[in-house]
Order: structure tokens, then sequence, then C-alpha cells
């Protein structure tokens, strides 16, 4: 179990600069749509480019960023269900859920997605607006998005079997799945509690 759990790490580190770039994104699309959006106001000047990149950017963050957010278990669960499963059934579930529905749902997708990417970069689609942008980097994200949450769901379900073969710890149990910040966050509460007891 060992060399694919260094594998899961490798992947997870992969999707973790990848999920970091993303947040970037957002960052550049609010920008580039408020500075569009300004410009369009004060001068009346717009450009349908500049519109066409806050989409473009915006399906990078949601395509590129869907393995970051399987890493951090910030999918919808639901969770008066899951909570009454045990660690182990959980586990089970997702494994299964895995194999049986990520995988295939990843594979069609990419399968779909790819002669449409091809078909836009050797004929050079264009958008049909004035000024647009052109089409196939668009189309990329696709199959590239799908690919890299195909890769993430292998190093989840490296993860899942651990757990269940007592290799490794519960990646799903609610503690966590809880980010860094929720859990510092939690720990400053639980302080001032402290600090407000004591002080009574």
């Amino acid at each position: 179990m060992t060399p694919f759990l260094a594998l899961s790490r490798v992947i997870d580190q992969i999707t973790t600069w990848i999920g970091k770039f993303t947040m970037w994104l957002i960052l550049a699309t609010t920008l580039i749509s408020a500075g569009n959006a300004i410009v369009r106001k004060l001068f009346g000047i717009g450009s349908n480019s500049l519109l066409e990149i806050q989409w473009y950017i915006f399906a990078a963050v949601f395509l590129l960023g869907a393995g970051y957010g399987f890493l951090r278990n910030s999918h919808v669960r639901i969770d008066f269900i899951a909570s009454k499963l045990s660690a182990r059934t959980r586990n089970w579930i997702d494994a299964v859920g895995i194999i049986v529905v990520l995988f295939p749902f990843c594979a069609l997708m990419i399968i779909l997605s790819w002669p449409l990417f091809t078909q836009a970069y050797f004929s050079g689609e264009m958008s049909s607006n004035a000024g647009g942008l052109i089409r196939w980097p668009v189309y990329a994200l696709v199959p590239a998005g799908f690919a890299l949450l195909m890769f993430q769901g292998v190093s989840e379900l490296i993860k899942r079997i651990a757990f269940l073969f007592g290799q490794g710890p519960d990646v799903i149990s609610h503690e966590n799945s809880k980010s860094d910040e929720q859990k510092h966050l939690e720990e400053l509460e639980a302080l001032a509690a402290r600090k407000l007891a004591g002080d009574n």
C-alpha cells in the first residue's frame, strides 16, 4: 500500500497547486469584470474579448478547481444520512461511488469533449461575437478539468482503501474535512469561551 499512498500524496500536491492557482483566477476575473464595467460606464467603451475572457476564466475556476474541491472534501454530501453511518460504511460507499460513478462519468466527459476541442483547434474556430476570442482554449478546459478530477479520484480511492485496510486515516470524517481556517477559528472560539468562563 505504501507506493500507492506515495502516489496519492503526489496527486494531492499537484491538485493543491492547481487549486491555489484557480483561486488567483477568481481575483483575475473579478478585476477584469470591474475594469470592463468601469471603462464601459465612464468612457462608453465595451469589449467582447474582455467579456469572453471573464467567462473563460470563470469556466477554468470550476473545471480546473473541481479536483481541489474533491481533495478538500468540499463537494455536496447528504450529511444527515452520512452522519448516521459508520466510518467504514461511509468509506465503502465513497470507494464504490468513485469506481462506479466518478470514473465512468469523467471518462465519458473526456471522450465526448475531446472531438469538440480538436475540431475547434484545427479549424481555428472563433467566437461569433465581434472582437471575440478563439474558442479552442475554453473547449480544452472540459477534458482537462475532468482528467484532473479523475486523477484526484484515484488519490481519493487510494485513501479510502487505505482506511478500510487500517493503513490510513478517515479523510472523510467531519473533523478531517474541516479546512485549516475552520479548525483555527474553532480553536480561537474555544479559547475565548475559556477566557470568558475564567473571568466569570
